[in-house]
């Protein structure tokens, strides 16, 4: 019975520690909000900034699973290429150290738990008092909170009849084969709690409390490297083909730095004892920490000015398919990457919402030309304007899907309002693709039908269509920002010259029509101006919901 009280004690806390983890991450990613965002888009610029951004937003975040599951969502997304990516994901390596200083400087020596829970308190006062803006701070704060106290209770757990871990030493003793044991336990157990960090914490506790030796407790942390790599390889299931690449740098890096550590296991070891003050026996948590961030800093320096080789190793291992889009359309929403940060769905949103008005605009310049020459549109674009509205079709649908799952998530109100933006966006990309479908269909009826637009109405209607043009342009030059005032007064006195040209243009119809020429032209000629029109009021639609004014 003691035994099992043991286990539960142990499980117990270990939940707790990862519960408060978690908060915390989710915390400061929330009182970030778009600032993280622009923090990654920092990251692209070369080697040296990637790995710093990458280091600093694991310390932060305290995950290094939360970073690397980012990298590989933003390289699916295609707002990281592979090789921006490489740096990062060393950087992420550094950055998860910082949670083995925090245990060893402040869980054992300096007794904080004793002081989590004014601190809780302090945190959870934030999150009541909305007048403070402080819910994201609050939110963190407790976490960290949560995490110290679980720790008292771990050091707790483990201590418990310390009888009942005999099978440790039994496998700290099997020489030579004992430290690669320990890398397999490592592995093994951070896999299966998807936190390097937490694993380190664990280690050490048990190492302060004597039940773990320290060349043991060496081992287990460098196996703890490979097994964080889980995270990210369960990130880029479903991906593209750059994304799994990322993921398998992760994999490498992690593998080959933990091989060369447990190599030279003996010499690193030795090394840390003659740099970290006190002796193992009696500093054993600095040791350890001390040999986390020495094996994973050497490791990047070692590794860092061959990033581009590195990426080069990845293209080759995964071979990229010939052909990435699919005949219909699939956007799947990442429940994993979702986990760790509701900022990465929101990104990858974005970017595949510019991807559909990149779509929408294309389909525009094709119907476009079916003014200057209807016989070769009905011969070439009319064909492929059938399958890109399609297409569409079907990227709205999955897209709003999408969204309304994001809208599911822990968001805060400016992601929210994000999400209802993109939403209507969404609709009126849709929309403007139906109305480029129409107008091609009423150019093909006409070529078909032999209905000619006399040359006056044709010269009158291309700068009509140029007006919607212009302003499809603007819209889809500003798709991923927020439009000023300015910016919006000009689309504002865009739509505003449509709407008198259509005025103009459906008064000069329908004098043609009372003095006897074709019908049926000049209704399909309506048509088109009205439809040119719809278009201008969709593109006007998407300009106020970026002004913040939908």
């Amino acid at each position: 019975m003691n035994f099992l009280f043991m286990v539960f004690h142990f499980a117990g806390s270990l939940c707790f520690l990862l519960f408060g983890m978690k908060f915390l991450s989710d915390g400061i990613q929330k009182s970030a909000g778009e600032r993280l965002q622009k923090a990654l888009a920092f990251m692209t610029r070369n080697r040296f900034l990637g790995l710093l951004t990458g280091c600093a937003l694991t310390m932060l975040i305290q995950s290094s699973g939360a970073t690397t599951v980012m990298v590989v969502s933003f390289v699916n997304a295609g707002l990281l290429t592979l090789e921006q990516s490489v740096a990062v994901i060393f950087g992420a390596n550094i950055g998860t150290t910082i949670t083995a200083w925090i245990v060893a400087l402040f869980g054992f020596d300096f007794k904080i738990s004793a002081l989590a829970v004014p601190i809780f308190a302090v945190g959870y006062l934030c999150t009541v008092f909305k007048s403070f803006k402080k819910e994201g701070i609050g939110q963190a704060v407790m976490g960290f909170s949560l995490m110290f106290i679980a720790l008292g209770w771990l050091s707790e757990a483990v201590s418990l009849n310390a009888e009942n871990m005999g099978f440790l030493s039994a496998v700290q003793d099997l020489g030579v084969w004992s430290a690669p044991i320990a890398v397999l336990i490592g592995i093994a157990v951070t896999a299966l709690i998807h936190s390097s960090s937490a694993m380190t914490a664990i280690v050490i506790t048990m190492a302060y409390n004597g039940l773990l030796s320290w060349e043991f407790s060496a081992a287990l942390v460098i196996g703890s490297n490979i097994g964080s790599t889980v995270d990210s390889v369960m990130a880029a299931f479903s991906a593209k083909t750059n994304a799994r690449r990322a993921s398998l740098v992760h994999v490498l890096f992690n593998t080959a730095t933990a091989i060369l550590a447990l190599i030279f296991l003996p010499l690193l070891t030795r090394l840390v004892d003659f740099i970290t003050p006190g002796r193992a026996d009696v500093a054993v948590t600095y040791h350890i920490a001390m040999l986390h961030t020495l094996f994973n800093v050497a490791g990047t320096i070692l590794f860092l000015p061959f990033t581009a080789q590195v990426a080069r190793l990845a293209k080759k291992l995964i071979r990229g398919k010939a052909e990435e889009i699919p005949a219909s359309y699939r956007f799947p929403f990442p429940d994993h990457a979702a986990h760790e940060s509701a900022t990465i769905p929101l990104v990858a949103a974005r970017t595949e919402i510019q991807h559909m008005a990149d779509a929408t605009v294309e389909m525009f310049d094709r119907v476009q030309t079916g003014f200057s020459d209807s016989k070769l549109f009905v011969a070439h674009q009319y064909l492929p304007l059938e399958q890109e509205e399609f297409y569409l079709d079907q990227m709205q649908e999955q897209l709003t899907a999408y969204l309304l799952k994001c809208q599911q998530l822990n968001l805060n109100e400016w992601q929210r309002q994000q999400v209802n933006v993109m939403l209507a966006v969404v609709t009126e990309l849709e929309a403007l693709s139906d109305d480029c479908l129409t107008i091609g269909v009423y150019l093909k009826r006409m070529e078909e039908k032999k209905l000619n637009i006399a040359s006056e109405d044709k010269k009158r209607l291309l700068p009509y269509i140029e007006l919607a043009r212009q302003l499809l342009y603007f819209v889809h030059r500003h798709i991923g920002s927020e439009l000023n005032k300015e910016q919006l007064a000009f689309a504002n006195s865009l739509e505003e010259q449509i709407d008198e040209e259509r005025t103009v243009l459906k008064k000069v119809a329908r004098e043609r029509l009372e003095q006897g020429s074709d019908v049926k032209a000049e209704l399909l000629y309506i048509d088109i101006v009205r439809k040119v029109e719809k278009m201008g009021d969709s593109c006007f639609a998407i300009a106020r919901q970026l002004g913040g004014r939908g």
